[in-house]
């Protein structure tokens, strides 16, 4: 019996280093590898590049890397809510990268799936084009966009067993799908880590092939990023 599981979050993130590529999933504060990230801000790695659909906020997710200038770089597609991500990108402390969001979740789906790239029509005649081949198909206009090359790809879902197959819960099921498999390690942390055999087949929505290592993790805060409420009568 296939066993993925490791002992915890220490464990998970053995061989993480220095300059290295790193996805992670969540879209938002949703479906984030909290204690990933923590671990990531104890390790104290540099120069890391991130691969996310946003930077978090100022004082949590993807932002306590931030803070602490681990990131060199981020790729990503929405960063509106990270005044630390904002002051840094304009001060030409961070590289960053703007990426479609369709096109980010793609080039995580083409890694997943071992193709090296792909064409699409969104960002031909934008800045996202410059320096890329483009080319027609059908009388309409296309940019080549190659696959991601990630180092460890860390993912967030509600349900996991010890095979490493994966459930995830609502809006978290975002970017942390086509991210698994999507690295050359997949790290899954998942609320609740069950035997090989509990789950439903039906319902899994990542086999466990597309992960290398699951932990079960702990004390999720599970923030909102801009509550609304309606104003009471």
């Amino acid at each position: 019996m296939i066993n993925r599981t490791v002992a915890n979050v220490q464990e998970a993130l053995q061989g993480v280093q220095d300059g290295m590529i790193l996805m992670l999933g969540g879209f938002g504060l949703c479906g984030i590898p909290e204690n990933a990230i923590a671990e990531l801000v104890k390790l104290g790695i540099k120069e890391v590049t991130c691969i996310s659909n946003n930077a978090g906020v100022d004082d949590f997710g993807l932002g306590l890397l931030l803070q602490q200038k681990q990131i060199k770089k981020m790729i990503s597609s929405y960063v509106g809510e990270n005044d630390e991500f904002e002051r840094q990108m304009l001060s030409g402390e961070l590289e960053v990268e703007l990426t479609p969001q369709g096109t980010l979740a793609e080039k995580c789906r083409a890694a997943q799936a071992g193709f090296p790239a792909f064409y699409t029509p969104a960002g031909y005649g934008t800045e996202v084009a410059e320096g890329k081949e483009t080319r027609e198909f059908n009388g309409k206009m296309y940019v080549l966009e190659e696959a991601f090359k990630a180092d460890f790809s860390f993912v967030k879902a509600w349900k996991g067993d010890t095979a490493g197959n994966l459930i995830f819960k609502g809006t978290a099921r975002n970017f942390n799908p086509c991210m698994c498999g999507a690295a050359s390690i997949t790290v899954a942390e998942v609320e609740e880590l069950v035997p090989a055999g509990e789950l439903d087949p039906n319902q899994i929505h990542i086999p466990g092939i597309f992960v290398q290592r699951i932990f079960q993790g702990n004390n999720y805060e599970k923030r909102i990023e801009q509550r609304t409420v309606r104003t009471r009568e």
